[in-house]
């Protein structure tokens, strides 16, 4: 019976510091926060520089579109840039919680990159096969992305209408090849077996979207 009790109190005393320790998360903690656009404004100036001060990034696909991206992603990718389940030595710096300035600041960033008009002129690929990109977006992409690429802020998926189509095509070989961490396993299946090709097509009819 005493065993009982200590092993009961230990898995108890376990799990609730597990808890703890992920509400202590700043990220987590954003997750929930009302956002404050004016002061997510001034934070973004750290993004600017590279993202560009419309968030719009850069249509060779070196830095992707921000603007318009769900709240909820934005935060998430920064906790997995922290957490080195996404490989991003140029963002890793940015994305720390300290550099950014707290929990709230996190919560301000993110809403006002949610906020930022979409661009209506982005980077896009040749246009040879784009039906063929269509066939395989929608019949393994629209489930979760939507039949625009509008994603999900509720379910952390991300918005990939109006991105460019270099860093489209790049992202998806990484998740292809395993070469991002953090990829939905249920994507990696969904791409496991695309050509390069495919998912050029794929790629440039999303950038279409």
């Amino acid at each position: 019976m005493k065993y009982f009790k200590l092993t009961l109190f230990l898995m108890i005393y376990i799990s609730s510091n597990t808890l703890f320790a992920a509400d202590e998360n700043p990220f987590t903690q954003a997750l929930s926060l009302e956002g404050n656009i004016e002061n997510g404004k001034k934070v973004y100036r750290l993004c600017a520089a590279c993202h560009l001060k419309n968030g719009w990034g850069k249509s060779n696909g070196s830095f992707p579109v921000l603007a318009g991206q769900h709240k909820s992603v934005i935060i998430e990718q920064l906790k997995n840039i922290q957490d080195k389940k996404r490989q991003n030595p140029t963002m890793s710096p940015f994305s720390d919680p300290e550099t950014i300035g707290g929990k709230q600041s996190i919560a301000d960033v993110a809403t006002y990159i949610a906020s930022m008009p979409s661009m209506t002129q982005h980077g896009q690929g040749d246009g040879k096969a784009i039906k063929k990109g269509q066939a395989i977006y929608q019949a393994k992409c629209t489930a979760c992305h939507g039949k625009k690429g509008e994603g999900n802020g509720v379910t952390h998926i991300p918005k990939l209408s109006q991105q460019h189509y270099h860093y489209l095509l790049r992202q998806l070989k990484w998740i292809r090849d395993g070469l991002r961490q953090n990829s939905d396993p249920v994507m990696v299946t969904q791409i496991k077996k695309l050509s390069d090709d495919d998912l050029a097509a794929v790629a440039d009819y999303i950038s279409r979207l």
